[in-house]
């Protein structure tokens, strides 16, 4: 399929200097105005890029310094929580106070969280304090105000007393939308953890601030921890990449970009968090932005291109025209009926080109008509005596297969063979002489191997394999036949065991090869190089060369190939004693016959 196609494709300039002078003018006019629009596209769609990461640079720069003020602003709340009057005095308390002091101490830690909690904005949903050496935690939030002692560090502290770290921020378990800060409460003299404060607070905070880094809506904008993987993420339908998050685990630098296959992704570290704003552009973004712009270069070059396009073909038309004109007057030479030609009457190089063309095919086709008919003559009686030598041996060898059938098969098997003779008959009788399709001797030739099974069941394997279209294929009568009977007699019957016979043919645009191969005892050196030089001698004209008496041999089948077809065509045979033989046939495609 893929053959003919691209044989269908360069065909027509195969065929026409007019077509091949058209393509490479329109090459040559084409190329540079398409190399030149596609640079001016790529500048464009590079100058877009580089605004494009200038612009986010920026803007990432000034986002993450508005964030890290908001986390600095609930570092101020945990900060006046710590360095208040009221958790010193607590702090302070002893375990022989009186229960009226606790009391008081007590009540006064709940209004410092009370003032704390109110003052510190719609973002805070509540504030804890946890004294690990008194076992304390306080918890103040709009529905809730309560002191509880606990035995154990709170589920939400471990982290941060394990790892003897000073600030962490915990998503809430519960609530994805809420997160926890809790910075660790150190003595002075030791620096050891005697508590901590933690902050409840509200993601969307910061989504005005994260919004306005994602203004179009199709980029992925989230802080993320120290290694890139989102913490809180507004938009999800735009996920990071693995390679993207592979890549910002590996760097340290505060701020950056990296270019994936994919994306661009830019990021800033948020100070004194400890997290990073991550912006993440698609590639695509960046093609649409440049597509507006490139739109217009796009048209332009377009626009040339069809300009270039015409003035090329016109151009090659007219230089073309006069060669196109002499080649038409060539075809109408003929070498060996007489026809009018008109000349052009050009006085050029191409008009005397054209001049001398028509003198010399005068004198061809004189020469040609005093040998043609004698050729002709002499080739029909040779083809003539060859088919004479086919039609007995056929008949010969096939009744007296069929005689020995009848006393050994079945009535069945017998009328299978008895009908397939019929039809073989019938094809002999009734088929041209001369050129037939390669189907019907292929048809032929399944009728033949019928009966060869019939007489050989249980030990012969025979396979056709066709490849291609036959349909135009023709090829001299009872060319194959022979080849096969050949195969049996001197090949097959020899051999003990299993025989195998096997044919393929394959249809090219030009040429049909038929290949025909058997596992039999082969040939010698000796007799192979015997029988290869007989059949490389058919190529000469002069030198015909056929088995005598009623053989019928590969030599005539050859000839009778070389015959219609001429020397390029014809028979090779390769064979190895003791392994098998196999015949190579070469014919033309697309030659014509006599329908059947």
């Amino acid at each position: 399929m893929f053959t003919e196609c691209y044989r269908k494709l360069i065909d027509p300039f195969k065929r026409s200097i007019r077509n091949k002078l058209i393509l490479t003018m329109t090459l040559l006019a084409v190329l540079p105005v398409i190399a030149m629009t596609a640079m001016a596209a790529e500048n464009t769609r590079s100058s877009m890029e580089e605004e494009i990461m200038e612009t986010n640079r920026a803007n990432m720069n000034w986002a993450s310094i508005y964030l890290g003020e908001q986390f600095a602003r609930m570092n101020n709340i945990i900060y006046s929580i710590q360095i208040s009057d009221e958790l010193h005095q607590y702090l302070a308390l002893n375990e022989e106070a009186p229960a009226a002091s606790r009391f008081d101490e007590q009540k006064a830690m709940f209004n410092m969280l009370n003032s704390v909690y109110y003052s510190a904005g719609n973002y805070v949903f509540g504030v804890e304090l946890y004294l690990k050496e008194l076992d304390t935690l306080f918890t103040f939030n709009s529905m809730d105000s309560r002191i509880k002692a606990v035995s154990e560090i709170p589920e939400g502290y471990q982290e941060l007393f394990a790892q003897h770290k000073d600030f962490t921020i915990i998503n809430d378990p519960d609530d994805p939308q809420k997160f926890h800060m809790t910075r660790s409460m150190n003595r002075f003299e030791d620096q050891a953890q005697i508590g901590a404060i933690s902050l409840e607070v509200k993601w969307a905070e910061f989504n005005q601030t994260m919004e306005l880094l994602d203004s179009r809506g199709d980029y992925a904008v989230y802080i993320a921890d120290s290694t890139g993987s989102p913490v809180y993420q507004p938009n999800q339908e735009i996920q990071p990449s693995a390679e993207a998050l592979e890549k910002l685990a590996g760097t340290k630098e505060s701020s950056g970009f990296i270019r994936t296959a994919k994306e661009y992704v830019f990021f800033h570290s948020i100070e004194p968090s400890g997290l990073r704003v991550i912006k993440i552009v698609p590639a695509h973004v960046i093609n649409e932005s440049a597509l507006e712009t490139m739109k217009y270069g796009l048209v332009v070059g377009g626009l040339a291109t069809v300009i270039s396009v015409g003035i090329a073909g016109f151009v090659a038309w007219r230089t073309s025209k006069p060669i196109v004109r002499l080649a038409n007057s060539m075809k109408g030479i003929q070498l060996i009926k007489d026809r009018e030609v008109v000349r052009s009457g050009r006085v050029d190089e191409i008009g005397l080109l054209e001049k001398n063309l028509h003198g010399m095919a005068s004198r061809i086709r004189e020469h040609i008509r005093d040998n043609y008919l004698m050729n002709l003559e002499k080739q029909t009686a040779e083809l003539k005596a060859l088919q004479s030598q086919i039609h007995p041996h056929f008949l010969q060898n096939t009744l007296q297969m069929i005689g020995g059938m009848v006393y050994s098969q079945k009535p069945a098997d017998s009328y299978k063979v008895i009908r397939a003779l019929s039809e073989m008959f019938r094809y002999i009788v009734r088929a041209p002489d001369g050129l037939v399709p390669l189907q019907s001797e292929l048809d032929q030739l399944e009728h033949y191997m019928l009966i060869q099974k019939q007489r050989f069941a249980g030990r012969l394997e025979y396979t056709l394999e066709i490849t291609g279209e036959l349909r135009a294929c023709y090829i001299p009568k009872l060319s194959l036949q022979p080849i096969v009977e050949n195969a049996f007699l001197h090949g097959l019957e020899k051999r003990q065991g299993e025989w195998k016979l096997g044919i393929k043919v394959v249809c090219e645009p030009t040429d049909v090869t038929i290949r025909i191969c058997d596992n039999g005892v082969g040939m010698d050196a000796e007799k192979l190089t015997e029988m290869q030089s007989r059949l490389e001698r058919l190529t000469r004209q002069a030198d015909r060369v056929w088995s005598s008496g009623t053989s019928i041999g590969l030599v005539n089948a050859a000839s009778r190939i070389v015959m219609h077809f001429g020397p390029e065509y014809g028979m090779s045979i390769e064979s190895e004693y003791g392994q098998g033989t196999s015949v190579t046939v070469r014919i033309p495609c697309n030659t014509g016959g006599e329908a059947l």
